[in-house]
């Protein structure tokens, strides 16, 4: 995001404990709700694909080198989470890791970089697991490489 951006309103997801969550967060520069159930959580902003909004959630993570790994579960429903289809629509995202903010560009997996990272981010969270046999779909691993 760009310093103008930073400037406008985020809305924060309509969820109510999540929202709670990304309160807590932002108040704390992450040191409540760095963590979730005991895994790492950071926080992900998008632009609305349809809206133009920046919105802000708060998602577990991996790390595969510099770049961040998400997974697009949705709690293993059948249709993509929104932040996902928002930044397929705008790579361009902002994630805040504890007190950080880190510009990034986010990406699908590669259908190698998946085999490799699944099991990175079951691990980190085996629900993901369980997830993935409640739906249909391939739930996407998303990669943010952090941009200068």
């Amino acid at each position: 995001m760009t310093t103008h951006e930073q400037h406008e309103t985020i809305e924060d997801s309509p969820v109510g404990w999540v929202a709670s969550h990304i309160r807590r967060y932002v108040q704390t520069d992450g040191e409540d709700g760095g963590t979730f159930h005991g895994v790492p959580s950071l926080l992900l902003t998008t632009r609305g694909r349809r809206s133009g909004t920046l919105r802000r959630t708060a998602l577990m993570y991996g790390r595969d080198g510099d770049s961040y790994v998400l997974v697009a579960s949705n709690g293993g429903a059948a249709r993509h989470p929104a932040w996902y289809l928002n930044l397929t629509a705008d790579p361009t995202v902002e994630i805040q890791v504890g007190a950080e903010r880190i510009a990034g560009r986010a990406r699908t997996a590669t259908d190698a970089e998946r085999v490799r990272l699944w099991p990175v981010m079951t691990k980190v969270f085996p629900t993901y697991a369980r997830y993935a046999k409640e739906t249909d779909r391939e739930i996407p691993v998303i990669v943010i490489d952090p941009i200068d």
